[in-house]
Order: structure tokens, then sequence, then C-alpha cells
């Protein structure tokens, strides 16, 4: 497994599982032992929880697995024909089958390095240095208006700051929800207090003596700031691959059973697969797909034969809301509030494309909707 977060290690779960009983090894870049990701911008950072709890499996269990960690040493190349890595402390580790599940890196402003104030969140030391920075910070900017932007301004509300959230999307997490439930989202930030610049693009960052004291937006306004958060997506971590000549197009691109390869899986974030029942490469960025994906390579790689065709599933917890979605909502798809009311804050509502829902949401309520999901996309 080159990746010792979720996917890798719930892929060697479910080898063991599996009945298999040949070595494992788990190659992680970070030194850190696997640690589970979404609560980094929640109850991490809030301080709810100490790094421990983020842990996804306490010594005894990581030590019943009866695998091979290697950590603190990230890959550098893959040997296809012969199934070997290479790692940057100079390891070679071949294998019978090889798991990439290397995962996202965060992408960054032009002008962020070396600029004190600026964070990233992905690994739990970004984690630890944004949580360090913001209990000094009054004044906090959240440059990107999707998922993740909008849970760290929620974060940095609660913990007292003042928070502005600004990001290129017209209403936060549009692309995710349409402008209806994105209009919500929108509300329920401005009602605790967050302050909202969308539709705009960040231009640069403006810096004093090393450190950032605000945000430069495309139509002329400057935000200030102690703290600048930059969340405008990830890019999946292939640039170790080149030359390997796996495909790299917006991740590893594999067949319907998460295959690259002869004998080369990709689960997680870092995997583009073809599911059968979309007719699509898909590549989803969530930790409920980590998992899932990661029990079918398992199965394939002991020799079976499953397509990888779930359903797809995220949520976002933001205050008191919890919004949970099930399958791919589009664009061009109408969106009808079919159980409750969004005055409520309570509601489920359903995206439909050619007279079929595609998806269905829930917003605070989360037993409604695991039987929407079970009635109409399953």
């Amino acid at each position: 497994m080159v990746g010792a977060s979720a996917a890798g290690l719930s892929t060697a779960e479910a080898l063991r599982r599996q009945g298999y009983q040949d070595p494992i090894t788990i190659l992680g870049a970070e030194a850190d032992p696997p640690y589970d990701r979404p609560p980094l911008s929640k109850q991490y950072l809030r301080g709810d929880w100490d790094a421990d709890r983020t842990r996804l499996r306490p010594d005894s269990m990581l030590d019943a697995l009866g695998a091979n960690f290697i950590l603190g040493d990230p890959a550098i190349s893959l040997d296809v024909d012969r199934r070997l890595v290479r790692s940057a402390a100079g390891r070679e580790l071949a294998a019978d089958a090889i798991v990439i599940a290397t995962g996202l890196r965060p992408r960054a402003l032009p002008d962020q390095a070396g600029l004190a104030g600026v964070h990233v969140l992905r690994t739990l030391a970004d984690a630890a240095a944004l949580r360090a920075d913001l209990s000094n910070a009054p004044k906090v900017v959240v440059v990107g208006n999707g998922v993740l932007g909008v849970e760290l301004a929620a974060t940095a509300r609660q913990l007292g700051c003042a928070v502005t959230l600004t990001g290129r999307q017209a209403a936060p997490m549009e692309s995710q929800f349409g402008p209806m439930v994105a209009g919500l989202v929108a509300q329920l930030h401005t009602t605790e207090g967050v302050e909202l610049h969308s539709g705009t693009a960040v231009t640069g960052l403006t810096p004093a003596d090393g450190r950032v004291t605000g945000v430069q937006l495309a139509g002329g306004d400057h935000l200030p700031a102690e703290v600048v958060i930059v969340a405008i997506g990830s890019e999946p971590v292939t640039d170790w691959l080149a030359g390997s000549g796996l495909r790299l197009d917006d991740g590893v691109v594999c067949d319907s059973r998460c295959r690259a390869a002869d004998g080369i899986y990709a689960a997680g974030d870092v995997a583009r697969w073809y599911h059968d029942g979309q007719r699509a490469l898909l590549r989803l960025e969530n930790r409920t797909n980590a998992t899932e994906q990661a029990a079918c390579v398992a199965a394939n790689i002991v020799g079976e034969s499953h397509s990888y065709v779930p359903v797809p599933y995220f949520w976002s917890d933001q205050f008191v809301t919890k919004i949970q979605v099930h399958g791919i909502q589009t664009a061009d798809a109408e969106v009808t509030v079919v159980e409750g009311n969004p005055a409520d804050h309570r509601f489920i509502a359903h995206y439909r494309r050619d007279d079929r829902v595609i998806a269905v949401l829930g917003w605070n309520m989360p037993k409604q909707i695991r039987l929407h999901k079970q009635q109409y996309l399953t």
C-alpha cells in the first residue's frame, strides 16, 4: 500500500478479513500513524479532540493487522513491470500487488510560500499549525468557498474569530449543491456572523515583515487578516508516477475494478475509475469512498472480480447543521424539497434529471435521508 491514510489502511484490513495471509507493507509519506482527516477541520481544530483521538486505529489494532508500517518515507517512483516501488530513503519494495493510495495535495496561491500566517489544511501537522495560529487571530480570511473552506470558516467563527469567506462560486458550495441549497448555506453563515465575499477571485496576499496582513480581491477590495486559510482545492498526488507508464489524468486512471495495470490498483482520493453505472470516469474526494473502494480493491486482489459501483456519499458539518448527500448532483438537475421545510432548518431535497432522481440531500435529517437513498438510489 503506497499511502498510510484511510484508503491504504482500509485495503490492508479488508485483505486480512478476506483471509489474505501473505506479508503486507504500508508505506506512508507522513511520520504519523494512520489518522482520520475529516475531524481536522472541525473537532481537532476547535480543540474538542487531541491528536490521539484522530487516529484511525490504536496501536493494538495496528499490531494485530500484522503489516509492516514504513512511515515518513514517501514513494518516489514505480516500476510497473517489476511491481517495485522506490522510496525517498532508498528502499526498493517489490510486491505481487501494489495499491496506490497517495491521496491529495492542497493547491496554493502563487505568493503564499514562506509567508507566515497563511495556511492550507490536509495533514495533522497542517491542522496543528493552524490551530495554534487561530488562538491569536482576531481576523481570519478563508480563500475558497467549497466544502473545506466553508467548514473551516464555520470552525474559525466558533472559535470566536471574525471570519470572512471569499471564493469564486456565486454562493458557498454552489458547485456541490446548486443555487437553491447554496443560498441556504450562505444564509446559515451570515446568521452566524461570517462575512461573505462570493463570486470574486483573489489576486494576491498583502505582506508586512514576512507575515500576511490581508487578501486583495479582483474587484479592488482589501480584506485585512492576521490569518489566511487557503482552501482552493487539491490535486491528486501522482507526480511520483511520472514515467511509470500508468495513465495519469486527474488521478490514476483505472478500469471498473480499480485496476490501473496488471497487479496495480488505486483507491481513495487519487483513484479515477470507470463507474459502470454512470458510464464515465469518476474520482471522489471523501472519506466514505476511501473505505468502500478499498474493500473492492482487496476483493479483486484475492481473486474476485468486482466492479466498483457505489452510490457516492458525502457529508458536511457546519455550526450545528449536518448536510448529507447521496448520489451525484449535476448543474442541470432540478432541485425539489420533498420533505420538511428549509425555514425550519430540516428538509430533504431531490435532484432530478430526465425524470429520474440522481441525488438526495438531507439538511439535519439523518434518519430520513437514509430512507430516501434506499427508495430512490438503490
